[in-house]
C-alpha cells in the first residue's frame, strides 16, 4: 500500500523530467533528395516469376547436399593417395628387410656347408 501513496508523485516527477528534456530532443530536419532519386524509371524491370518456397528449399538442400558431397571425395581422395603412399613405403621396407634376411640366411648356410666339410674330413 506504501508503494500506491508515492506512485502518483513519482509521477509528476517524471512527467517533469520529460517536458524539460523534450524541447533538447526537438530537431528541426530538412528533407532533401538526390537528383538519381528524383528520376523516373525508364525501363520496366524485367518480371520474374516466382520460385515456390517448396521448390527453393529442394534446390537448395540438392546444391548444399551436392557440394559437400564433393567436399567429402576430395578429401577421402587425399586420405586414400596419403594412406597408399605411406603402405606402400611400409611395402618397400619390408621387401628390402626380407632381402637382407634371405642374403644373410644364405651366408649363414653356406659358413654351415664349410664347416661340415672341415668336420667330415678332419
Amino acid at each position: 500500500m506504501a508503494s500506491h501513496s508515492l506512485l502518483p508523485s513519482s509521477r509528476a516527477l517524471f512527467r517533469s523530467k520529460v517536458i524539460s528534456i523534450q524541447p533538447a530532443l526537438h530537431c528541426t530536419r530538412a528533407f532533401r533528395t538526390s537528383p538519381r532519386l528524383m528520376e523516373t524509371p525508364t525501363a520496366a524491370l524485367p518480371v520474374r516469376k516466382p520460385i515456390g518456397a517448396f521448390r527453393r528449399g529442394l534446390f537448395g538442400f540438392l546444391t548444399g547436399s551436392t557440394v559437400a558431397g564433393a567436399g567429402m571425395y576430395y578429401y577421402v581422395m587425399e586420405e586414400y593417395k596419403v594412406s597408399n603412399e605411406l603402405l606402400a613405403e611400409d611395402i618397400y621396407a619390408l621387401q628390402a628387410a626380407v632381402q637382407r634376411i634371405h642374403t644373410h640366411v644364405q651366408s649363414l648356410e653356406e659358413k654351415w656347408e664349410e664347416v661340415e666339410k672341415k668336420a667330415s674330413k678332419g
